[in-house]
């Protein structure tokens, strides 16, 4: 089975996580566009959908898929977003499409982050994947100093602004031990807009594609 199958695999499986009526939390990335495609054939009826980026936000529209704003609700009941490491204890890296700042906040709205992912992505620690941190402009050289510090490699994303008008660092080498400590910390670091961990906003539950079909995890 092809990653592309197995992406579309876990974005049908999504749709038992939505409750018709409500509004749900819809992430970024390829494995989310399969959701919001498998959402918009299931013709299950939502009041709308809080969205973490243009991306997501221009094609739930063009299939019809009310989208709301952010500030138009107080919760949310799920969130189904992708990630780029998932751990055993449901701690990822985010932020390989530059959304992690927008995606964090709408996680914070809900009451359960479902993951969405290959099995290539679960990791027993998170690191491989080159960390995205997004930095206002003015600080990131400073940002990248510490980083140099603690022995990583950080790189400036080239031709990438956010959607927030930020640049992101990719920061290569590291070894998350310590998830949520390791966010607290560099989360404290003046100019961090978002470091890309989410352990303080985990997943939930984590559908995970694999050759023998949709593996559910819970955390």
């Amino acid at each position: 089975m092809t990653q592309d199958e197995l992406k579309t695999l876990v974005g049908q499986a999504a749709l038992q996580y939505v409750t018709p009526d409500t509004v749900v939390g819809v992430g970024t990335g390829s494995t989310v566009d399969k959701f919001i495609d498998a959402l918009a054939a299931s013709g299950v009826r939502i009041a709308g959908a809080v969205s973490s980026s243009v991306r997501s936000t221009e094609r739930m529209k063009a299939l019809g898929i009310p989208v709301l704003d952010a500030s138009e609700v107080e919760s949310l009941q799920v969130y189904i977003d992708g990630a780029d490491e998932i751990d055993r204890q449901g701690h990822m890296i985010k932020g390989g499409g530059a959304a992690l700042t927008r995606e964090k906040i709408v996680a914070d709205l809900a009451q359960t982050f479902v993951c969405i992912a290959d099995e290539s992505k679960l990791v027993d620690v998170l690191g491989a994947f080159p960390l995205p941190v997004e930095v206002i402009p003015m600080a990131a050289a400073q940002i990248a100093r510490r980083f140099r510090a603690m022995g990583a490699e950080p790189v400036l994303r080239q031709d990438c602004v956010t959607d927030n008008s930020c640049r992101i660092l990719d920061v290569k080498g590291l070894r998350i031990t310590d998830p949520a400590a390791f966010e607290a910390e560099v989360s404290q670091w003046p100019g961090v807009v978002t470091v890309g961990v989410f352990a303080r906003n985990k997943a939930g539950v984590c559908l995970l594609g694999t050759a023998q079909g949709v593996k559910t995890m819970t955390f």
